[in-house]
């Protein structure tokens, strides 16, 4: 190969590491700062955002108090949902998933689901199987956040 080739290639090896970094430095600037360090509320309406983002429809955060253990009550594809949205600092635990239990029924929803910013406690599992609620952990958020 003569310099020329080689140069090229450089070159474009170059500009394409460098729009890899742009793109990743973008994302991060679209994300907030660390999702760990938000309030509940805070926490509620970046979850709502993120479901409208991703498709769900007639998003709506549920009043903080009295709100039968729902933060979120959204629609997607004719399936309606009652969200229970927990930003902790440790494994999420079977109260969570009792909550969304209670909060399904109550808003007579069609899917109970736990939104968490971590993961969650084996026996939080076993209920939510049992009991038919989804968990959606922490890679479930960094994965709506990338769509």
């Amino acid at each position: 190969m003569d310099t020329i080739t080689i140069f090229i290639i450089i070159a474009i090896s170059g500009a394409a590491l460098l729009f890899s970094i742009l793109l990743f430095l973008r994302k991060r600037r679209n994300r907030p700062e660390d999702i760990d360090l938000m309030e509940g509320h805070e926490f509620e309406y970046y979850c709502a955002e993120l479901l409208k983002k991703c498709g769900f429809l007639e998003v709506e955060v549920t009043r903080g108090s009295g709100d039968y253990g729902i933060d979120i009550l959204a629609e997607k594809d004719g399936i309606t949902y009652a969200i229970q949205c927990k930003c902790y600092s440790a494994p999420v635990g079977v109260k969570a998933v009792q909550e969304a239990y209670a909060g399904r029924d109550y808003y007579d929803r069609m899917v109970g689901a736990v939104l968490t910013n971590q993961y969650f406690t084996r026996p939080a599992m076993e209920a939510a199987k049992k009991l038919k609620i989804l968990l959606w952990d922490r890679g479930y958020l960094e994965g709506m956040e990338e769509e």
